[in-house]
């Protein structure tokens, strides 16, 4: 590797517009077939159909960051959604209907949207972030538009006729009777020409779920009232807006729910319908203009582009909201075909849309895989609603340490449901999945140490990093005793979910050194001297990492003693990622690369992560085959092709679509310190347009052709100098 050279073009002189311009044109010159903006990767990537679906499992996915839709045409016309919202926990996150929908809605058109003889077109208009439905022939053409506003919480049905229609719209509960930990919506039916729906928790032992009270209300102009469930249009129009207001809110009464829905009602109707549309508009132009990947150089680059791009709108539909998006299906299931056996018999059941394969709660394991590419493409605001959950429980969590161990420090649990908790543990129970496992706390401090690398934000590292941080390397400090050698002794401490009660597991050595080293080089007007004496003497105390002879080599092993497994996970392979104490630019590199050869499990897809361990060990046709099949993943029983399939998980599976992420990103760029590394796994012959971000608030945008960077820039300016390009 060598240091970056000025790139060789025609260099436009750095005046603000004129340099831009120049700039645009440069990088279209030099990018040849691969578009230098996103923009025709965008249209590229947009999802239209031409004929109606079945059922739920045909829907597209549309979202504001925090209320989701599934929306689909169904074969007798008729235009039909679920609502979901990412903070709509009902009486028992831990069941199936942990985080239940709002309800589904029907929309009706006289004449109707597939009349006979007419065209039919569903596009996800990715650019916009809308879905827009056009039928009928091309003089008398029949179009919707739908939208969930990126500003508002709120849901535009608009709808266009070239003649005067007749509109129906009709809530449709998905709970019209209660259920075991599961209540009966209530609509409510004294609101004028309106439809007014709520859930409302009866849960009386958990604070958090308490009143806890979620629903919506249907309106629009010229609409009025046929029952408490269905409106419909005074008379026909040629135009016609629906708007759906939803609200979540802990709240002591459902009367004063509605009073708060009033209020939100209220504010969204302030805004003129086309001044909220601009906005909208203009939230996703820049959201796409913020970073982006497009791949070409042969038809698995075309498919990888896409399955990047939807996944990226896919994250950024659930990814604004009061809760960090679930990874077992985000806020986007729908009615599904279970596959199962029960009682040794092969089973297929139908399952609705409000339930989900391991229910309400976050695994940590599975939920990170969404997080982590968020920081190379930029969109920072969507790690907060992750880092706030966790700064929320860490007090409790704390709490419950010193009185289960009478200690310091705190830990996450592996599985817990939006407000955290945690089980006492003793050292005589038999071994578990999730029972003495304490790495969630370390890989989401360093997580947030590289978040602070990137934004430089040194309220968020006094308020969220340094008391998460602190507390997780307190609790390992506190927790265990020393060996003879005055090191830490680990013990039980589970490696991950794979192997139970383990000594010294890889994975919490790893992160206890990566944690501890990350604090010690933040900047120390975020510390104290005591403070940083303390982390460097824990540091010095944390056990090296297990390792064993291997073929007249050495190779990293899971734990210093371990049982025979109980998962199919790699967990001597946490070094290399999530903690990167190993890679292409760190020593011992033919260590790590002896120990990701020699791994025992294989499989790609779902939450495994050897795509991304492949790219940060420059084994590029590893981590080319794994975003190839990652990337396009999608579950047979469905239509959209960023619903990828069930796994170990439920569909949508959000891990799949994190890791490929992840893994693409760091084929192209990886950052360590101040050095930012191009090409580090990229295939020769695939080319690239891209735009990515690299810690201390910089971007990188360039173009690449035959394995070599054809244009770079650099933004500020001074950081090019810090851009190693491969090596001829």
């Amino acid at each position: 590797m060598k240091e970056a050279p000025a790139i060789k073009f025609k260099l436009c002189i750095m005046k603000t517009g004129f340099f831009l311009a120049c700039w645009t044109w440069l990088l279209a010159e030099v990018c040849q077939n691969t578009p230098a903006q996103p923009t025709e990767a965008l249209a590229a990537s947009s999802v239209v159909w031409d004929t109606p679906s079945a059922d739920s499992r045909g829907s597209m996915p549309l979202g504001n960051g925090d209320l989701g839709m599934n929306v689909w045409v169904e074969t007798n016309g008729d235009l039909v959604f679920y609502i979901s919202k990412s903070d709509a926990w009902s009486d028992n996150v831990a069941g199936t209907k942990g985080l239940p929908k709002l309800g589904r809605v029907r929309v009706k058109l006289q004449p109707g949207l597939l009349a006979p003889g007419g065209s039919f077109s569903q596009k996800l208009e990715l650019a916009a972030g809308e879905i827009d439905i056009k039928s009928g022939p091309p003089a008398a053409e029949s179009q919707v538009r739908i939208w969930v506003d990126a500003n508002w919480p709120v849901i535009h049905v608009e709808t266009a006729t070239a003649q005067p229609h007749e509109l129906q719209v009709t809530f449709e509960s998905l709970r019209p009777f209660p259920e075991k930990n599961l209540q009966a919506d209530t609509v409510v039916t004294d609101q004028p020409n309106r439809v007014v729906w709520f859930y409302r928790n009866l849960n009386r032992q958990i604070p958090q779920l308490t009143n806890r009270t979620f629903g919506a209300a249907i309106l629009g102009n010229g609409l009025v009232a046929g029952s408490p469930t269905e409106l419909h249009s005074a008379k026909p129009e040629r135009k016609q807006a629906i708007a759906i207001c939803a609200l979540t809110a802990q709240i002591a009464t459902a009367e004063g729910w509605e009073a708060k829905l009033d209020d939100v009602i209220a504010q969204t109707q302030a805004v003129p319908l086309e001044t909220a549309r601009a906005h909208h508009v203009a939230w996703w132009r820049q959201f796409w203009q913020r970073s982006w990947i497009v791949v070409g150089g042969d038809a698995e680059a075309a498919k990888v582009t896409r399955g990047y791009v939807l996944q990226r709108f896919v994250t950024a539909a659930a990814g604004r909201g009061g809760a960090p998006i679930k990874f077992n299906g985000s806020i986007f299931t729908m009615d599904y075909w279970k596959q199962e056996k029960i009682k040794g018999v092969a089973t297929n059941y139908w399952v609705g849309a409000d339930a989900r394969d391991w229910g309400g709660q976050y695994w940590f394991q599975n939920t990170r895989p969404v997080y982590w590419p968020l920081l190379q493409s930029g969109d920072f605001e969507m790690m907060q609603p992750l880092f706030e959950m966790f700064r929320n429980i860490l007090p409790n969590n704390t709490r419950l340490v010193h009185d289960y161990y009478g200690h310091d420090g705190a830990y996450f649990a592996e599985t817990a449901p939006f407000y955290g908790g945690l089980s006492m543990l003793t050292t005589n129970e038999p071994g578990s999945y999730t029972k003495h496992y304490f790495t969630p706390i370390l890989e989401l401090s360093a997580m947030m140490l590289d978040y602070y690398d990137y934004t430089r934000d040194d309220v968020f590292a006094r308020k969220t990093l340094l008391p998460i941080a602190n507390a997780g390397v307190t609790f390992f400090d506190k927790h265990f005793p020393r060996d003879a050698a005055g090191r830490l002794l680990l013990s039980p401490d589970n490696a991950i979910e794979m192997y139970w009660k383990a000594q010294n597991p890889a994975p919490d050595i790893a992160g206890l050194r990566r944690v501890l080293g990350g604090l010690l080089n933040l900047p120390t007007k975020l510390t104290t001297v005591a403070l940083r004496a303390h982390w460097q003497e824990l540091l010095s105390e944390v056990p090296p990492l297990p390792m064993a002879a291997y073929h007249g080599s050495k190779r990293l092993l899971p734990a210093e003693v371990y049982d025979q497994g109980h998962n199919f996970e790699n967990p001597e392979l946490y070094a290399i990622y999530p903690f990167r104490l190993f890679g292409l630019h760190q020593p011992n590199l033919e260590l790590a690369q002896t120990t990701f050869a020699a791994r025992r499990f294989r499989e790609d897809g779902c939450w495994r992560q050897s795509g991304i361990q492949a790219a940060l060990l420059g084994d590029t046709e590893t981590a080319r085959k794994n975003v190839v099949f990652v990337l396009q993943r999608q579950d047979p029983q469905v239509r959209f092709p960023a619903f990828w399939a069930h796994g170990s998980d439920y569909v949508p599976d959000e891990d799949n679509g994190g890791n490929g992420m992840n893994a693409l990103q760091l084929m192209l760029m990886q950052s360590e310190g101040r050095k930012i590394y191009l090409l580090p796994a990229w295939p020769k012959t695939w080319s690239a347009s891209f735009k990515l971000h690299a810690p201390f608030n910089t971007t990188v945008e360039g173009c690449v052709q035959d394995g070599h960077v054809q244009s770079l820039l650099v933004i500020p300016p001074e950081r090019h100098s810090d851009v190693v390009l491969p090596g001829p």
